[in-house]
């Protein structure tokens, strides 16, 4: 795939995956209706969607560019991308969902959002364990073994893999 259809397939997939799963979704639990909330706590809602935005977006970009493919599973990479966020944890775009949608159960506060968080979390892990790594080993049998056995699924490393 060239990398503007790359480009363009991500761009789309982030709008509708992501911006469904981090952006309407909680709009919809919440109306984001802010509640009255101490300043350290919105400080790190701020602080949490801030950072999972600039991760989700650098993943796709990622994605588009060096892998030249997108994320969505009906136009894969058609290489394994493994630099990056992907050098400290083999899922960051899951982590930065779950980091924009707990930024804003912090900065709303809204309950209902740590629960819907830990819902995505549930679901992303099922998915990532009943097709995305499966699918990984079988399109790139030795890179991925290497990748899998060196970066962790959801903890980052403190030092970035040099592998691949």
């Amino acid at each position: 795939m060239r990398r503007a259809s790359a480009s363009l397939g991500s761009l789309v997939f982030l709008v509708v995956a992501p911006g469904t799963v981090a952006g309407w979704v909680p709009y919809a639990l919440t109306g984001w209706q802010l509640a009255p909330a101490p300043w350290p706590l919105r400080a790190l809602g701020v602080a949490l969607i801030t950072l999972g935005a600039v991760l989700l977006v650098s993943c796709f970009a990622r994605f588009a560019l060096v892998g030249r493919g997108t994320p969505a599973p009906i136009a894969p990479p058609e290489r394994l991308v493994v630099g990056g966020a992907y050098a400290h944890v083999r899922n960051p775009m899951y982590v930065a969902l779950v980091a924009l949608i707990l930024g804003q159960a912090a900065l709303l506060p809204d309950l209902k959002l740590v629960g819907y968080a830990a819902l995505v979390w549930l679901t992303t892990h099922l998915f990532v364990l009943g097709y995305e790594e499966p699918a990984l080993r079988r399109s790139f049998p030795e890179d991925y073994a290497a990748f899998f056995a060196a970066v962790p699924r959801w903890i980052p490393r403190l030092t970035p893999w040099r592998g691949g």
